[in-house]
């Protein structure tokens, strides 16, 4: 519906004094825009650096402005624009840092280099070598146990007759020393 037709079907005395108030409130944004335009633009572009970003944080300003009956008054006029200006380009600036997340992670899951057979075959040996060298042996039959047959922790205990504590203990020992030879090879 555009303003002159919403002038024109204000056929009561209520509907009258609402088109005047939205009539009213128009012209009031309206000089609210030519008088603060520039500085909200200025601090849209210091905060986001890009003028078309810029434009469109202020352009949805005064939209919400027209379209949402507020009571701003034209001594706060200023503060409360500038501050919309803040807050719409904060939260600008979050929805870019969760866009670059998440076009991260997918390019991370694009990723797919494929590894020398050879090579993964030689890494693979180093592994289990690191594994045959750890100390205490129950180290090397925890890790075995967990990552190769896939048991439980709790399982695991059970069956040594240990604490669960004592699982985790001699588990990150173990990683410990496989990290500390695998770095070193």
């Amino acid at each position: 519906m555009t303003d002159q037709s919403k002038l024109e079907n204000c056929d009561s005395a209520s509907a009258k004094e609402t088109c005047f108030n939205y009539a009213e409130r128009k012209q009031f944004i309206q000089k609210l825009f030519r008088q603060h335009y520039r500085q909200m633009y200025r601090l849209a572009t210091m905060l986001l650096h890009d003028d078309a970003e810029s434009k469109d944080v202020v352009h949805d300003i005064f939209a919400h402005l027209l379209r949402e009956s507020q009571d701003l008054r034209e001594e706060t006029a200023e503060y409360y624009l500038l501050t919309s200006v803040r807050n719409r380009c904060l939260n600008v600036i979050r929805s870019r840092q969760i866009q670059e997340r998440v076009e991260h992670l997918y390019l991370l899951d694009l990723d797919t280099t494929i590894t020398p057979t050879e090579r993964f075959e030689e890494e693979l040996k180093a592994l289990y070598k690191g594994i045959d060298q750890l100390e205490p042996p129950v180290c090397r039959d925890i890790i075995m146990q967990h990552f190769r047959d896939g048991v439980t922790f709790k399982e695991i205990a059970f069956r040594l007759g240990v604490s669960e504590t004592t699982v985790y203990k001699h588990l990150r020992r173990a990683l410990h020393q496989l990290r500390t030879y695998l770095n070193n090879k």
